[in-house]
């Protein structure tokens, strides 16, 4: 395999990875396809592959099998993650793209516009994928990527305050925590003055108030946001804001929120994998946000996954090697060990995990969730959004704050 990449790591993975194929199981459950299935086409051809530092290892493992058994040849090309989705979108077109590449599933509505994103056919393994990660890498009912890794924000509670068992609703929760006599019974990231629809989105969901109306499992770019489900989150927001109960204020930003978590002066907070370092000081388990309005309380979720391009010479190729070398066990367990994320496949060993089990309580919160759209309009709610979302937590009228922001960005997006 030729790596413009360093070896050592990669040597290790792959190591690992086929002692892992040929220990323990049956061939059918652990073992790829056999050289001698491989068809002449296959055989000898050449794949490029993007892929980070992070991963680049777990790949390179796949992907030296999958040269061994195909007599094909890999190219990996490693990048700086932040750079490969406008690199992918300048380079595609031209021919000087990679055949695969891996992304976020939210750069999927900008590479299906520019037409530079193949369809992928994930096969008989496809039930091992986690739905919502098969959602989020799809567009107008189409898969465009193969999920790999999740990510979703969480309820964080203190054990020491108000037990493990998770609160159903938003009153039990509250509750929960003024019983416990912290300082204060529940804190979430407003991100200041700016606003933060991203952790608030599960409480707004459980009113049944989306950000874009979905069918089919796609989004469409019809704001969601409006009617009575919005007003009533809106009316929701008032109340518990700065000018109602207090429990939802502009005061408190990402370090703030996770140093009144730590310091046990809040008993629940809303946060993400990302924040568990900075929960040394307390004893804490994670579950599923509850619901404000009645229904699910749905976060985002984030996927990592897999992109073919559609200029590659070698889609069948890549295919094939997506397909039936990464979507197996042992690579995606490799890939959770280069860089552990929620696994988007059935099957992997979170065991190696700082915090195990607060990983299964973000997977649970996942599984609740919905994909972030992915479509292009998504990059111009924010603004809009923060900005209604903080206004009426400091105080200002919900039902025409809430409706102006609906109004307003619908004529955006049709602008």
């Amino acid at each position: 395999m030729r790596k413009k990449i360093g070896m050592a790591a990669a040597m290790a993975t792959t190591v690992a990875l086929l002692a892992a194929c040929s220990s323990g199981g049956s061939t059918e459950e652990t073992s790829s396809p056999a050289a001698s299935e491989t068809t002449p086409a296959m055989s000898g051809g050449e794949l490029t592959i993007w892929v980070d530092e992070n991963r680049e290892p777990a790949v390179a493992a796949a992907a030296e099998t999958f040269e061994a058994e195909t007599g094909a040849t890999v190219t990996l090309i490693q990048k700086n993650f932040e750079d490969i989705r406008a690199d992918f979108l300048a380079q595609v077109p031209t021919g000087e793209g990679p055949d695969i590449t891996i992304g976020a599933h939210d750069w999927l509505g900008a590479l299906v516009e520019g037409g530079v994103v193949n369809t992928v056919d994930l096969g008989a393994n496809a039930s091992s994928f986690a739905q919502v990660g098969l959602d989020a890498m799809s567009y107008d009912g189409q898969q465009y990527g193969m999920p790999y890794a999740l990510e979703a924000i969480a309820l964080v509670q203190n054990v020491d305050l108000v037990g493990e068992e998770a609160p159903a609703t938003w009153d039990e929760m509250i509750q929960n925590g003024i019983d416990s006599g912290a300082e204060r019974p529940f804190c979430i990231t407003t991100n200041g003055e700016v606003g933060d629809g991203y952790n608030m989105y599960p409480f707004q969901t459980s009113f049944g108030a989306p950000v874009f109306v979905q069918e089919g499992g796609s989004y469409t770019s019809e704001v969601g946001m409006g009617g009575d489900a919005g007003t009533a989150f809106a009316t929701w927001l008032s109340e518990n804001g700065e000018a109602g109960e207090g429990y939802l204020s502009t005061t408190i930003d990402y370090a703030i929120n996770n140093e009144l978590f730590n310091s046990g002066k809040c008993a629940y907070t809303i946060q993400g994998p990302w924040a568990l370092g900075d929960f040394t000081d307390v004893n804490f388990v994670v579950n599923p946000a509850p619901s404000a309005g009645g229904e699910t309380a749905a976060p985002f979720v984030g996927v990592q996954g897999f992109y073919v391009s559609s200029q590659s010479a070698n889609a069948l190729l890549a295919n094939e090697f997506l397909t039936n070398y990464v979507a197996t066990t042992e690579a995606m367990q490799a890939l959770y060990d280069a860089d552990p994320r929620l696994p988007a496949f059935e099957g992997v060993d979170t065991a190696s995990a700082p915090y195990p089990d607060a990983i299964a309580g973000f997977q649970a919160s996942a599984e609740n969730g919905v994909p972030m759209p992915n479509i292009p309009e998504m990059g111009q709610v924010w603004d809009f959004w923060n900005a209604a979302e903080s206004a009426i937590i400091k105080g200002a009228d919900p039902e025409a704050t809430w409706t102006k922001m609906v109004d307003d960005l619908t004529a955006a997006l049709a602008g």
